[in-house]
Formats: C-alpha cells, sequence, structure tokens
C-alpha cells in the first residue's frame, strides 16, 4: 500500500507501506481522507524534527472505514465508518489519575509520536476508534478532529448564550470555534490579518475585523458598549494578538490561550490582574468533544464544503503543503484512498 513519509529536513516522498495485519485489540483502517493542520506543517517545515522519529508517516485528521478486525476487538465489523481520536495515554501519571487522560503527562500523539493516517492501511488500537454515523459522508468526516478541537475550546470557555467573543485567528481553527461559540449562543467576532481568508468568513454570516487596519480595542469597545468581550480566544499564535487580548476582555472576563506559541509571549498581567481576567490553556480534546463535533457536523453547523479548499491526491501532499504554508488555502483534505469518494 501506499503511504506519505516525512523523512527529515523539509522532505516528503510517497512510498510503499508495508502491511501488517491489526495485532490483538487493533483495527485496521481503510483511511479514506486525511486533514492536514498546522501541526503537519510544522513536521514538514523540520519545527518537530528533535521530537518525531523519520521516517513517519504523519497525519491525524482521518476518515475511513474498517479493513480487518484484530483478535480480542468486539463491536467492530469489516466495513464500518470511523474516525480516530489519536491519543495513547498511560492511565498512571498525576493527570490521568485526576480524570485528565487526554493531557497525559506521557501522552502518545499518534500520526507526530507514532505512525499516522497518510498510509492506505492504518492499524490502531481500537480503543481510539470512534464509530461515524452512516449519513455522514467520509470527505466531511475527516473535520470531525479539527471540529473537536474547536469544541473543546469552546467547552473549556464555559461561554454562555448571549456572550460576546472575539476570535483573534480565521485560519480553520479559528474558524471552527467561531461556528461552535455560534451555536453555543454567542455573538462572534473574528479578527483575521488575511483578505482571502476575511472574504471567506464573512461568507459565513460572521463580522470580520482587519487587525491591520482596525483599532481592535475600540471596535470591541464600540460592539460592547464599552464593556469588553466576555470571551476572547487567541488562535493566531502571533505576539501583537496575545498582547491584545487582555484589552479586549471584559472585567473577569475569559481569555482561552488556542494556539501553540513555539516561544515564550509578552502579556499584560497588570490588566490580569486589575480586571481579575482568567487566563485558559485548550489542548486537544477528550471523546465527548468528538461525539459533539460528529453531531455538528452531521446537522451542518459545521459547514465543512466552505471549509475545504480542495482534495488531493497522496501523491500531491508536499504541493498541499506548500498551499497552506503560503496561505493559499484554508483546509486541504489528502484522498489517501486514491479515489475521490464525494
Amino acid at each position: 500500500m501506499k503511504g506519505t513519509t516525512y523523512e527529515g529536513s523539509g522532505r516528503l516522498r510517497t512510498v510503499s507501506v508495508d502491511v501488517a495485519p491489526p495485532g490483538p485489540g487493533e483495527l485496521q483502517i481503510a483511511v479514506a481522507y486525511c486533514g492536514l493542520c498546522g501541526t503537519d506543517l510544522h513536521i514538514v517545515h523540520g519545527d518537530m524534527d528533535a521530537r518525531v522519529k523519520t521516517p513517519l508517516v504523519f497525519g491525524h485528521e482521518a476518515s475511513g472505514t474498517v479493513a480487518a478486525v484484530g483478535a480480542g476487538v468486539q463491536g467492530w465489523a469489516v466495513g464500518d465508518p470511523l474516525t480516530v481520536m489519536p491519543l495513547l495515554w498511560d492511565g498512571t501519571c498525576a493527570a490521568c489519575l485526576a480524570g485528565h487522560q487526554h493531557i497525559c503527562q506521557n501522552l502518545v500523539f499518534v500520526g507526530i509520536d507514532s505512525p499516522g493516517a497518510l498510509q492506505q492501511r492504518w492499524n490502531v488500537p481500537a480503543s481510539i476508534a470512534v464509530p461515524l454515523p452512516g449519513d455522514l459522508d467520509l470527505r466531511t468526516a475527516a473535520l470531525v478532529e479539527p471540529a473537536a478541537v474547536a469544541v473543546h475550546d469552546v467547552r473549556r470557555s464555559e461561554l454562555q448564550v448571549g456572550d460576546r467573543v472575539v476570535v483573534l485567528g480565521g485560519g480553520p481553527i479559528g474558524v471552527l470555534i467561531a461556528c461552535v461559540a455560534r451555536e453555543a449562543g454567542a455573538e462572534v467576532r473574528v479578527a483575521e490579518i488575511d483578505e482571502s481568508r476575511r472574504s471567506r468568513i464573512a461568507a459565513l454570516g460572521f463580522e470580520v475585523l482587519d487587525p491591520a487596519g482596525t483599532d481592535l480595542t475600540a471596535e470591541v469597545e464600540s460592539w460592547t458598549g464599552g464593556v469588553g468581550a466576555d470571551v476572547v480566544f487567541e488562535v493566531s499564535g502571533a505576539a501583537a494578538a496575545v498582547r491584545a487580548t487582555t484589552a479586549l476582555a471584559k472585567v473577569r472576563g475569559t481569555i482561552v490561550v488556542v494556539a501553540i506559541h513555539a516561544a515564550a509571549r509578552e502579556i499584560d498581567l497588570q490588566r490580569v490582574f486589575w480586571r481579575e481576567l482568567r487566563l485558559l490553556g485548550a489542548r486537544v480534546y477528550q471523546r465527548s468533544d468528538f461525539e459533539r463535533a460528529i453531531e455538528l457536523l452531521r446537522r451542518g453547523v459545521i459547514p465543512a464544503a466552505a471549509l475545504i479548499s480542495g482534495v488531493v491526491p497522496l501523491e500531491e501532499t508536499a504541493t498541499a503543503v506548500a498551499d497552506l504554508s503560503a496561505g493559499r488555502a484554508m483546509k486541504i483534505l489528502v484522498d489517501v484512498a486514491g479515489q475521490d469518494r464525494a
């Protein structure tokens, strides 16, 4: 079977991958689609060379069907549609024992720390497989994992109906957060520096702000009558956005840090003190977030077709990475199976 591997130093190759039968407790997945995300770009750019073992078949935003069932696995049959929650925890560390398995202190992220979904047959523990409803097409289902990120982020914020929310960063996760927050009853505005992304976001019915061409603080104060936003999501990963968060949040407002920041950032702790702000981290997801994401995609709350910029064959993964890195696309799926089912 074919797969795409990261070879190190920014090199990708499509290769022949040996297929082993699923081991005890495993499912073998016939991968249909795999979405590419910011973490995948970091891998290909070499930013994670100290972590990943090459050659690595990467990718974790997957949809597919069961190709084979390993010994001892119950409740699954060949042909069942599924996605994967790509987290493996040890169950023994302090975080796991406190009920926070998704942020296990020894977490293995499948597709980064172990082989991922950019291969036509993929063996995974049955424990991380998540069933899909039969009426959810597999192209749309490739968005379950990033949608689950957004569901988790919004749940962490504890936003209420009627809250005013600012999302800093209008990439795929930012847009997904905006969609989930709107479904939860919030009024949402998205700040995005890229003009083409602003147009796409506006087409989804959101008010969009240009942080390079407007005073974000003044805009939010005008919108909220001088109160400030109830919740601010920092999704851009930019230092300027981090500095802006504390000026945008209301007294006892909430700031949720979603983006992965490679370096320490400056933040106005005087403002955090003065307004009694809450500063929260939000990392990955839990099983309930996956289930909620599937529901939202199935109902069309998350506009999958509008978010997917294109679908490419496995051999063009490098081209897709280049397009995403240059900002020429929102979300690109890799047609791993070699036959676009949409």
